[in-house]
């Protein structure tokens, strides 16, 4: 008989510090030196890029709070200023730290039957800075879980690090079925965020923010059902003729990212590829695969919102209705692009809306470098029921 891994107490957090779309827009496209041809692709792609507000962890950029030093932006000329690597991670290390650790506690303090206690493994996802001992040390030491728990971090995969994060959780717990895995995920993007006339980095600026999500993976039979999917299967699929457009490499002003425009394009192209290893296991699912009916067997699709276009390309081509890409398009116009922790964010929406229904399947989708395609089948748990 197969064990159900269950994904449940799902919980997201954002910083204080709110960044409205136009605002940061008008700030790029005002930077001393940008080109005409630059400014009007500011524009472009801040206006396209289908968010209104983000968030970040640099308190300086809220324009309510003084600043006598700046380090990222000077008020006084508008310019936006380009400290060191060393300079952003150190403030990735304080910051970083401190959204782990709530959004753990968070995760935890939600469920109704485990606590640090019972937590046998933590896996924490981050491509925005490092440091040693890391973020699954801090985690562990804040919020009293035992020592003996087994510690993984997954650095600098990218946007779709997340999906592997809960794939090795779903392990772990058919490996031990006693096993409660905390998944963790903080990104802090907006520390790399720099005035380029190059429209990589442009699109860059436009689409990435600060967020972070935590959750809890276990086969356990608990007293207590929640909100939760089961973890049904997961796929790895590569696109090697996007290597090159989509790619997270570290400069000495910062990590620096390539986006190019052709990446929905390209995932438009191989997206049904991916998916199809998925859906060959199950008959209902391979059938409509095979009448071009992808999308219609399953109710919800939390695809990484990389950007707009790679939803509206993704949205033709499986045939998806906007219902059923209305999670992911509002999770990319409240908060941006928040590369790994973005598809929980979209999965803890679909949990919490209204339609969401027990039985209901859910397919998601992240993408990132290389370029990889990482996507998973899940099942909405009824509350009434547990592993």
């Amino acid at each position: 008989m197969s064990r159900t891994v269950q994904l449940r107490s799902l919980q997201t957090l954002v910083p204080d510090v709110i960044l409205e779309q136009r605002t940061v827009r008008d700030v790029f496209a005002a930077q001393p030196g940008l080109g005409r041809l630059a400014q009007r692709l500011v524009t472009a792609s801040f206006d396209g890029a289908g968010v209104q507000t983000r968030h970040t962890v640099l308190t300086e950029l809220d324009l309510t709070v003084e600043v006598d030093d700046p380090v990222f932006h000077d008020r006084a000329s508008g310019e936006l200023l380009m400290p060191g690597t060393k300079t952003r991670n150190e403030i990735y290390i304080r910051e970083a730290d401190r959204l782990f650790v709530e959004a753990a506690r968070r995760a935890l303090d939600a469920d109704p039957d485990l606590t640090p206690a019972d937590v046998t493994h933590v896996v924490t996802v981050s491509c925005t800075g490092f440091h040693a001992p890391g973020p699954d040390y801090e985690i562990v030491r804040a919020l009293g879980i035992p020592d003996s728990a087994q510690r993984y971090h997954l650095g600098f995969m990218g946007c779709y690090a997340a999906m592997p994060a809960l794939r090795a959780a779903r392990q772990f717990c058919l490996a031990d079925p006693d096993a409660v895995v905390l998944v963790a995920s903080v990104e802090l993007c907006t520390l790399h965020l720099r005035s380029s006339e190059e429209p990589d980095s442009i699109i860059a600026s436009s689409l990435f923010s600060d967020g972070a999500a935590a959750g809890l993976v276990t086969a356990r039979s608990l007293a207590t059902p929640a909100p939760a999917y089961s973890l049904d299967r997961f796929h790895t699929a590569l696109a090697p003729q996007g290597e090159k457009d989509m790619a997270w490499t570290i400069g000495d002003g910062g990590f620096e990212m390539v986006l190019s425009t052709a990446v929905p394009q390209i995932i438009g192209e191989t997206i049904q590829t991916a998916l199809r290893p998925l859906w060959s296991a199950d008959p209902e699912l391979a059938e409509a695969f095979d009448e071009e009916r992808i999308g219609e067997p399953v109710a919800h699709w939390a695809i990484h919102p990389g950007g707009r276009s790679i939803l509206d390309r993704v949205q033709e081509r499986l045939r998806l209705s906007d219902d059923q890409l209305q999670p992911a398009r509002e999770v990319l116009r409240d908060f941006g692009n928040m590369s790994s922790a973005t598809v929980l964010f979209v999965l803890c929406s679909i949990l919490e809306q209204g339609d969401s229904r027990p039985g209901d399947r859910v397919a998601a989708m992240a993408f990132g470098p290389g370029l990889t395609a990482e996507s998973a089948l899940l099942t909405v748990l009824d509350t009434a029921d547990a592993p």
